[in-house]
């Protein structure tokens, strides 16, 4: 029997939602195997983003389907699973009723398609509709505190595209050429669905994609002049572009062969230079000691969400404390790696205190606190001289990922 057009794209949908959900993995992780027998890149990309909006209103979706039904159908159950994305597409990504029935119920297949039929079709008819923010886990919105419902505004749509600048001399040129926002020198911001590789500067290594929170951390350590600096867990680069644009000689460390990969690719494209190191940073001792290093930690990723919704479903406290434990490690070996009178910067894009303020309460260096001039339009230190910044800030202007950064010296006689 022939199968609907488009039925391969639900049924990889299907697989990246009960990897991240049943696995654990996230969508970058899965999405090769989930997607290999889909052929077009258009489908592909169509599997990614239905499973991508229903991890994102998974919490309503749910509220949906539970009260069109009599008996709770089990969190694990298949129906559910294609109720989800059922409801994505259509209250998502606008696809058309009568073409969602066409394309979902075939997932069912030897299952209870009478009953997900029966669901959908009475939340058709009654108009169901999701809120203005996605609702979040109960554990995610205890964690994120007062600010929950906040950053669950900024969590309602992808985020835009924003664009690092090689010289931040140039930022009126490139506003202009390229059609978009700047929020601060070096900076444009460009609508969602933009093709990189087709715009002006990208054959010309003119700029570089990076999320304007991610940019702030390297703004912070100021012009290199020469000077030496260890971008640690470096890959896929952009600090690094940032760091040896801003005049920094650059060591990048990272473990990853394939990210260390893209990195290179990034310097080659850009014409900027930098020191390339493979390994543990755990296991590794440098040569000599460093004028600035930044540490842009590994994380549980959680100040992502806008681009990466897997992350409200998978990140357990569990692994929040790992993390904190892997990031007091590096911490303290970056410190240890300082010159006399050096700066570090410590960053990760994680919403959770575990893995900003109270690592940072742990160090024993001199605190240098960021200045308001130091950063974009609204945004403000806390009153420890720390950045925060969340999805739900700025969101007038197309939000934010979530990141912590503080800045420490290193005392002159150490």
């Amino acid at each position: 029997m022939a199968q609907p057009p488009g039925i391969h794209a639900r049924r990889a949908a299907l697989r990246l939602l009960d990897a991240v959900l049943r696995r654990g993995e996230t969508l970058d992780q899965a999405f090769p195997g989930a997607t290999a027998d889909v052929r077009r890149p258009p489908d592909k990309a169509l599997a990614r983003a239905i499973a991508s909006e229903a991890l994102r209103w998974l919490v309503d979706c749910d509220a949906l389907i539970d009260g069109a039904t009599r008996q709770v159908l089990p969190a694990d159950a298949k129906a559910r699973a294609v109720l989800r994305l059922m409801l994505a597409q259509w209250l998502r990504l606008g696809t058309p009723p009568h073409a969602v029935i066409a394309t979902g119920l075939p997932l069912l297949s030897g299952g209870p398609r009478r009953l997900a039929h029966g669901v959908f079709s009475t939340l058709v008819r009654a108009g169901a509709a999701l809120p203005d923010a996605p609702g979040l886990p109960p554990a995610v919105a205890a964690r994120w505190g007062a600010r929950a419902g906040a950053i669950a505004q900024g969590l309602a749509e992808p985020p835009p595209l924003d664009l690092t600048l090689r010289d931040p001399a140039a930022t009126a040129r490139w506003q202009v050429e390229l059609g978009g926002e700047s929020l601060m020198p070096g900076h444009v911001r460009l609508p969602r669905g933009t093709a990189v590789e087709d715009l002006p500067g990208f054959g010309d290594g003119a700029w570089w994609v990076q999320d304007l929170s991610a940019s702030l951390p390297a703004r912070l350590l100021g012009p290199g002049e020469g000077r030496h600096a260890l971008d640690l867990c470096a890959a896929p680069g952009g600090k690094t572009l940032q760091l040896a644009a801003a005049g920094w000689q650059v060591t990048a460390l990272d473990i990853s062969k394939r990210r260390l990969e893209l990195l290179r690719a990034n310097l080659k494209r850009t014409g900027l230079a930098a020191g390339v190191v493979r390994a543990d940073a755990l296991a590794w001792e440098p040569k000599h000691r460093f004028d600035a290093i930044l540490l842009d930690a590994p994380c549980t990723a959680t100040g992502t969400a806008r681009r990466h919704p897997d992350v409200l479903h998978r990140v357990t406290d569990r692994q929040i404390a790992e993390m904190a434990e892997l990031q007091a490690k590096l911490i303290e070996r970056a410190a240890a790696w300082l010159k006399p009178g050096g700066t570090l910067v410590y960053a990760t894009c994680s919403l959770e205190r575990a893995e900003g303020e109270e690592r940072a309460a742990a160090v024993a260096l001199s605190p240098v606190p960021v200045e308001a001039a130091e950063l974009p339009g609204p945004l403000a230190p806390d009153a420890d001289g720390h950045v925060r910044t969340d999805p739900g800030m700025m969101a007038g202007a197309g939000g934010l990922d979530g990141f912590f950064i503080a800045r420490w010296r290193k005392p002159a006689g150490e």
